[in-house]
């Protein structure tokens, strides 16, 4: 079950250290979608929860009064939307956190970026549209909904990311792909990654960025965790991953590079 916890924060807008990008909004500590490999594990030492990562939200009940009194002395920037939670996680259905933000930025003109596992952003279509230069990226790293659900359980289905991907771009709304953590065995193929820009192709975003699995300690721990009651028999699959001194990576980005063969949208391999 998940704990929901109503928290006050000091500040709202955060300078960024993400290429390309000048601030962060995170209106929530913690994501309901409870993702397997989320990098954003590190943030739990910055709370006071004991429960698993994934288990718990905390809900910046002032981030709305604190980003108004904030933007007011900031320079102009890009602002993301998010980068250590997800900005429309099912909370914000009921707290409004990320579209509150959205109607601020609109009133100062700074440029957005969203990336998102959930298809509840197309409920501020409205507001994207009066934004400055919003771009909005959907997560996807497995094709298979099965895998998804098991990988992603709080989520929105990846057949709904790509939908909302081509809803955006009739909306005049430059869209674009996250393809990672590209999951080994379920989505590093050929066949699956040629699908995945397939389906970039028909939803006609603009650029796909690619990473792969990123393993710190805790990443790891939790990842083998989940390996061992879901898919053990590829925990020693993912281990060679795991202890591979990059060959893997590097493998992985060669044939990225290979199978990008069409000009139609933008390709940046992150990793």
């Amino acid at each position: 079950m998940l704990k929901l916890k109503e928290i006050t924060c000091k500040n709202a807008l955060v300078k960024s250290r993400i290429s390309g990008v000048d601030y962060c909004l995170n209106p929530y500590t913690g994501c309901e979608h409870n993702c397997a490999y989320c990098y954003a594990i590190f943030m739990k030492r910055f709370t006071d929860h004991s429960e698993e990562w994934g288990s718990f939200v905390d809900v910046k009940v002032n981030f709305l009064e604190r980003l108004e009194k904030e933007i007011k002395r900031a320079k102009p920037g890009t602002v993301m939307l998010s980068s250590v939670t997800d900005p429309y996680q099912p909370l914000e259905e009921k707290y409004k956190l990320t579209r509150g933000a959205l109607e601020i930025l609109s009133k100062y003109n700074f440029p957005v970026h969203i990336q998102t596992k959930s298809d509840l952003v197309l409920r501020d279509i409205d507001l994207l549209k009066k934004l400055n230069e919003p771009e909005v990226g959907f997560t996807i790293t497995c094709l298979n909904p099965e895998i998804q659900r098991k990988f992603e359980p709080g989520a929105s289905s990846t057949e709904k990311r790509f939908e909302a991907l081509k809803k955006l771009n009739q909306e005049g709304i430059n869209t674009f792909i996250f393809f990672g953590p590209i999951l080994p065995y379920f989505s590093d193929t050929e066949k699956s990654i040629n699908s995945v820009f397939n389906k970039a192709i028909e939803a006609a975003v603009k650029y796909i960025y690619v990473d792969k699995m990123n393993y710190t300690p805790s990443i790891w721990a939790r990842l083998n965790n989940f390996l061992r009651l879901n898919f053990p028999e590829l925990l020693s699959q993912y281990q060679s991953t795991y202890y591979s001194n990059g060959s893997y990576a590097e493998k992985l980005r060669t044939k990225i590079r290979k199978l990008y063969k069409d000009s139609s949208f933008e390709l940046e391999v992150v990793f």
